[in-house]
């Protein structure tokens, strides 16, 4: 039986859910038959090897990087609230891990986790510095690009509100008061105002 009512479409897949489950099954394919070529060559107790001491070194890179953060951390909370008892304006935070991309550092740990050789090499890659930083002002490019590119009242503008920085550092409270509002109560069918900035 029929309505007459158009169907609703179907939305879009996007490219990334597609090709993605595929490019993990592939990854996970290759590896596999990466282990089993160098298992073939070398043997398997140094397959086996490979694979502990990437775990071992990977849990020690993950745990470095995340008491540095730690630390980050408790300097930026310990700095404001100095601060705040003193009255004084909170200095901009130092980013003692920006520098290093510290995200980049624990996400090379992570992989160094993973078994496998080739998410091996690209962990041992990320632990190069240089690497971490080119990966790091590429990242920063692209996020800005695409929070200009986002429409107006997305998320951009909560991230734009988010950075701007008033010069005393206080905020003041209050309430708006609309001196051109209709005085009186409204009535219930009586649409309401619209909010203005």
């Amino acid at each position: 039986m029929t309505t007459g009512a158009t169907p609703p479409l179907a939305p879009q897949r996007s490219r990334a859910r597609t090709f993605l489950p595929l490019a993990v099954a592939a990854w996970l394919v290759l590896e596999i038959w990466l282990l089993t070529v160098v298992a073939d060559a070398a043997g398997g107790l140094t397959v086996f090897a490979l694979l502990v001491g990437g775990i071992v070194l990977g849990a020690a890179v993950v745990k470095r990087a995340g008491r540095r953060a730690f630390r980050n951390l408790t300097s930026t909370f310990q700095q404001a609230q100095a601060a705040a008892q003193t009255g004084t304006v909170p200095q901009a935070p130092e980013r003692a891990g920006a520098e290093d991309r510290n995200g980049f550092l624990m996400l090379g740990g992570m992989l160094l986790m993973l078994p496998g050789l080739i998410s091996d090499v690209l962990g041992l890659l990320l632990l190069i510095p240089p690497v971490r930083s080119v990966l790091g002002r590429y990242a920063d490019r692209a996020a800005e690009r695409r929070m200009a590119a986002a429409p107006p009242g997305s998320l951009q503008d909560a991230f734009q509100q988010a950075r701007i920085h008033r010069p005393d550092g206080k905020v003041v409270q209050g309430e708006v008061i609309r001196e051109d509002a209709a005085q009186g109560a409204r009535r219930a069918d009586e649409p309401r105002p619209p909010l203005l900035p």
